[in-house]
């Protein structure tokens, strides 16, 4: 789907008229829907400091916007066929449906994209079950990863501090042996 559709998308999910989207960003009231229509039809396409103000009139994260263009079934296939070379992504099938699956064992970008997936589904499992409402499961898609508390990321120390820790390692099993 292209930028100019997800605009579209959330302009409408938010009940807003081009022109009230145009004249947030700060358009002229003259020809702020105009230029709206510009981008929401693909005639033009915005920069992103643009993509991302539009980003927070519409209260989404600017990776909400920018999504592939998959408008096209074909379109759709060959961004499957990107995230198979890229992520291991493949297709399968279990219980006589087609499915995609992820290679976890591969390499890291792999494991990556699968805790993503799970956090996904766990997401999707909690609105199947009633646990939050459809608003709250669209909020954490649109702001993905931001309210997404199932990523565990670490800060890494500094190699200067890593090594330090190592030679005081080293140095305090010479003292002390076992």
């Amino acid at each position: 789907m292209a930028i100019g559709e997800r605009i579209h998308f959330f302009r409408l999910l938010r009940g807003m008229t081009q022109k009230q989207l145009g004249k947030l960003l700060g358009f002229p009231e003259k020809s702020a829907d105009v230029r709206l229509a510009q981008y929401e039809t693909g005639s033009r396409t915005p920069k992103a400091d643009l993509t991302a103000a539009l980003a927070q009139v519409l209260e989404v994260s600017p990776n909400a916007l920018s999504v592939p263009d998959i408008d096209s079934y074909i379109g759709l296939m060959h961004t499957l066929f990107t995230l198979e070379d890229r992520y291991g992504l493949y297709v399968d099938e279990m219980d006589g449906e087609i499915c995609l699956k992820v290679n976890v064992r591969k390499n890291r970008d792999e494991a990556e994209l699968h805790q993503m997936l799970c956090a996904w589904r766990q997401a999707a499992a909690m609105l199947e079950a009633g646990e939050i409402t459809q608003e709250q499961y669209d909020n954490w898609r649109y702001h993905y990863p931001e309210f997404d508390a199932t990523q565990k990321r670490a800060k890494v120390i500094s190699q200067g501090l890593s090594d330090m820790l190592l030679a005081d390692l080293t140095s305090s099993k010479k003292e002390n042996p076992s």
